[in-house]
């Protein structure tokens, strides 16, 4: 640990340079997911845009409860499936995954396709039952 310090305070400006680049990576691979929203802002866009939802998760997580109206397309089968959502490219789309950390794949696949208004929803189905918003467990 004290070799870990002494390099450090040696090498400020190498270490600098290397959590820059880090950030820089991880902002720049993050703005080609998309956005995300709040589980509130997301209803009003499915409210007021008619916002289309797609769920990329297992079939067994899906049953355990999706959002009403939601399209469940797993991650594994999205790009084999992508031209069931082609109709929606006008309005825009909510990528839901457990966790909000996988959507990102899904929604670059989005982007890469010609969707212009793709998002992500923060949280996941984890921040949408933790804000006791409503489920569906039947499709």
């Amino acid at each position: 640990m004290e070799q870990l310090i002494e390099f450090a305070t040696n090498n400020f400006m190498l270490i600098a340079a290397w959590l820059l680049t880090l950030l820089m990576i991880m902002w720049s691979e993050g703005q080609k997911a998309g956005k995300s929203v709040s589980p509130a802002v997301a209803t009003q866009l499915m409210n007021k845009q008619d916002a289309v939802l797609i769920d990329i998760r297992t079939k067994k997580e899906w049953d355990t409860g999706h959002i009403t109206g939601s399209k469940h397309i797993p991650l594994a089968d999205f790009s084999r499936r992508l031209q069931e959502v082609e109709k929606f490219k006008t309005r825009p789309v909510i990528v839901v995954c457990n966790m909000g950390q996988t959507a990102g794949a899904a929604s670059k696949q989005l982007k890469t396709a010609g969707f212009d208004n793709v998002l992500r929803l923060q949280g996941g189905i984890t921040e949408w039952k933790g804000q006791n918003l409503p489920i569906v467990k039947k499709a």
